[in-house]
């Protein structure tokens, strides 16, 4: 009965107005502090959801990133691979007679000699003593040959010896291997001769094996001693002896071809 007229006296008077104030005053941090834990649950789940999805975005980009990285990095070698083919197919336009475009599978491991094995052999047609020619000058020649390989020998091997001339004057040698992958030697040159750093050296066609007027390489030193008829000249070779992926082995023409060919 009480209540009832303490509800009647209150819908009729709002006497319990500032009551109801001071009493939700005091309640409302007890809320508060009863719901905390709730919110916190809430914020921390939220938090920890934001920080997964962010996890899993990052670990899907980084895997996005390495296969782009992986395509791009197959863009770089192929478009390599393409522009040293482009040169490869450049020299073989300088050149009158056939040849066969090469790769590269195997080094020889002997500290003594410079040779390294093509993937083509008597099965391609190839043969002891042909050319060998990369995209910048003469590589080396075959000299030894199986089925599907082939062993070549490095212009640069202290066995190795090669007709050349000066293509500025056509002063007439022979550049032998000195045993240095970065170098060549003339024999014989005569103190005399008219030979200066800078000059390119290109083969001759002498005796047929190696064709005329391909780059052997450049003069890098003349010295003249006064004890000596000879000048120790010294050539850089212009083929990438070191780099070299892809070669030219040459089917040379008859002897009576090579002799019409020379100026």
């Amino acid at each position: 009965m009480l209540s009832a007229l303490l509800i009647a006296v209150e819908s009729s008077t709002r006497l319990l107005d500032p009551t109801r104030g001071f009493l939700a005053s005091i309640v409302s941090p007890l809320y508060v502090v009863a719901e905390s834990p709730y919110l916190l649950s809430d914020t921390v789940s939220d938090l920890v959801s934001t920080h997964a999805e962010l996890l899993q975005r990052n670990q899907a980009l980084q895997r996005q990133l390495l296969k782009l990285s992986q395509v791009t990095q197959q863009y770089v070698a192929l478009r390599a691979e393409n522009d040293h083919m482009r040169s490869l197919l450049g020299s073989q336009g300088r050149l009158p007679y056939e040849v066969l475009i090469a790769e590269l599978v195997g080094i020889v491991p002997d500290p003594n000699t410079f040779q390294i094995i093509i993937d083509k052999g008597t099965d391609a047609g190839i043969s002891i003593g042909q050319a060998v020619l990369d995209a910048q000058g003469l590589f080396g020649q075959v000299v030894e040959v199986g089925r599907f390989t082939s062993r070549v020998l490095l212009i640069t091997d202290s066995d190795h010896a090669v007709p050349v001339r000066v293509n500025r004057n056509g002063v007439r040698s022979v550049a032998g291997g000195t045993g240095d992958m970065g170098s060549l030697e003339l024999e014989n040159v005569s103190i005399s001769a008219d030979i200066v750093e800078g000059d390119l050296i290109e083969t001759s066609g002498l005796g047929g094996r190696f064709p005329p007027g391909y780059p052997v390489g450049v003069v890098t030193s003349v010295v003249v001693e006064a004890t000596s008829a000879f000048a120790q000249v010294l050539v850089r070779p212009a083929a990438l002896l070191d780099r070299s992926r892809h070669v030219l082995v040459i089917f040379a023409p008859a002897e009576g071809e090579i002799e019409e060919q020379q100026p």
